[in-house]
């Protein structure tokens, strides 16, 4: 059964300085618990596209993520590869807030390959998507 969790930020940033934060794996470890970020193939420092594979390392963990769908301004979905799941689609939806700057919703769906391990793995991803989506929102601005 798939599990989700979602979380929120506010950025004072606009939309677009949002996703090129998003959209620049070599960003990610200035605003992010993530130690490293490389891209498969490619550049951490040029925007990423569709079909992009991006490698995150935080500690000894390794996370593959291939970006499936990118809407400039709006949207940035990705699919975990592998580690504890048998699917996971993680969205960062981006939308202009009443007053200015950027309301960021970062959500999932996921299926965990340990049986009954769901519930675990919705408070430990809701915690450190919540840290993501913070320090994303303070470091566009």
């Amino acid at each position: 059964m798939p599990n989700s969790f979602a979380v929120t930020a506010r950025s004072q940033a606009d939309p677009d300085a949002v996703f090129a934060a998003l959209t620049h794996a070599a960003t990610w470890p200035s605003w992010s618990p993530i130690d490293s970020a490389d891209v498969e193939d490619g550049d951490p420092g040029r925007q990423q596209r569709v079909g992009d594979t991006r490698i995150f390392r935080t500690g000894r963990n390794v996370s593959r993520e291939r970006i499936v769908e990118l809407v400039p301004g709006r949207r940035f979905v990705y699919d975990n590869l592998g580690g504890p799941f048998r699917s996971y689609r993680g969205t960062v939806e981006l939308a202009p807030a009443a007053g200015g700057g950027t309301d960021i919703t970062w959500s999932a769906t996921f299926e965990p390959k340990l049986p009954l391990s769901g519930g675990f793995w919705r408070w430990y991803l809701t915690r450190f998507m919540r840290g993501m989506a913070d320090g994303l929102a303070a470091y566009a601005g």
